[in-house]
């Protein structure tokens, strides 16, 4: 059954809000670190165990995700998962020692993985694969958005409350938005489970998801470190204060906005040579890596700017294989098992960004960060190649 105009409205808003709602609970503790770090005596170490603890778990969780998704469906997935995120979220804010923040946010991990499978899945069956570049680009700002949004929010409530009620006021909004999403919203049918059974079990298999996975695991591990890190190295290193190093950190996502519509836009019109695109695209952000660590000390204007460019050239590639890739490869009965497994191979990824980012800040400076940056985005690019020779070819 084709969904009418008003369900693909609804469904479009509903997802789009509640993966955006999900980095309300996300985001605080990288806003809050040098706070936390300095109130509780937390040196980068334990703040590293904390971020990768959150990975793990939301590495590991996010390929179970996704087959639980293809199975139940995704309104009861994401409303059951953001409700256990708002709690978590609160927990957090409760603990004072570096156990009881990483049990919290190792928790959080595990119930944040089901948020991409589940609203990748809930988007696939809505648009044609002929414009779902262009769908998906404009959807996949909500996690840009959401970003900005979380970074704005969790800055002002640090400032102005303390870091704790960076984690107590986002819990209200995820949960709220939670309940909506279990009464509200609507799911195409679905093939027998047997059906989708088959069709997870033979995605599994496929070469061209593993490549992809491939690719964001060096995309995830990037696009992580400067989200959990940039603050702190505005901090550190350009010796912001902390309202200003949160603010500031806004630009990655806004660079990531403009990025992923028109990356989304172009995917479509470049028809077979799509994949193309997100190879070049990988290229250029490695190269505006090296340039980096040179523009940004110039003042706050060039800090700011380059890390737009940085996040335009970054979230094309990240949007586009995470999501259009994975409904491309899934279709409707294992779009979640694609979202999930390559996403989880990304988040693998991402669990190396505390160990990686702390080793190199530590031995070579934090400039060195942006070229390892680089070195992951060609890597990246030449993973993504496979994918683009099959997509020439009309696979």
């Amino acid at each position: 059954m084709e969904p009418t105009r008003a369900q693909r409205r609804q469904i479009f808003i509903l997802t789009w809000l509640t993966y955006g709602s999900y980095y309300l609970c996300r985001r605080p503790f990288a806003i809050s670190k040098a706070a936390i770090s300095r109130q509780l005596g937390l040196d980068e170490r334990a703040l590293a165990l904390i971020d990768t603890g959150y990975l793990i778990a939301y590495a590991a969780g996010m390929f179970a995700a996704g087959l639980v998704c293809d199975r139940t469906g995704a309104r009861r997935l994401l409303g059951v998962g953001m409700l256990g995120v708002a709690l978590a979220s609160v927990w957090f804010g409760l603990g004072s020692t570096t156990a009881e923040f990483a049990i919290a946010f190792t928790v959080q991990g595990l119930l944040q993985a089901t948020g991409w499978p589940g609203v990748v899945k809930a988007m696939t069956a809505m648009y044609e694969p002929g414009n779902r570049g262009t769908v998906m680009g404009w959807w996949a700002t909500c996690y840009q958005v959401g970003g900005i949004v979380a970074t704005y929010l969790a800055t002002w409530l640090l400032a102005h409350l303390g870091w704790r009620y960076t984690f107590f006021v986002p819990a209200v909004f995820t949960a709220a938005i939670g309940v909506a999403v279990y009464l509200l919203l609507w799911e195409a049918p679905s093939a027998p489970p047997t059906e989708r059974h088959a069709a997870s079990m033979k995605l599994v298999k496929e070469p061209l998801v593993w490549f992809l996975g491939a690719a964001y695991f060096c995309v995830k591990l990037i696009r992580y470190c400067i989200v959990f890190w940039l603050p702190y190295f505005y901090t550190k290193s350009l010796h912001y204060s902390d309202a200003r190093a949160g603010y500031s950190s806004i630009s990655f996502e806004v660079g990531g906005v403009v990025g992923a519509i028109l990356s989304g836009r172009l995917f479509d019109k470049t028809g077979k040579g799509r994949g193309w695109m997100i190879v070049v695209l990988a290229v250029m952000h490695g190269a505006c890596a090296l340039v980096y660590p040179r523009v940004a000390p110039l003042g706050e204007a060039w800090a700011f700017g380059g890390m737009v460019v940085i996040g335009f050239v970054l979230f094309g590639p990240d949007a586009l294989v995470s999501s259009v890739a994975a409904q491309d490869l899934g279709g409707a009965e294992a779009a979640g098992t694609a979202a999930g497994f390559i996403n989880g191979l990304g988040s693998v990824g991402a669990i190396l960004q505390g160990a990686v980012t702390a080793y190199v800040a530590r031995r070579f400076g934090w400039d060195a960060m942006f070229y390892v940056f680089s070195g992951l985005s060609i890597v990246a690019a030449l993973a993504v190649v496979p994918y683009a020779v099959a997509a020439q070819r009309g696979r």
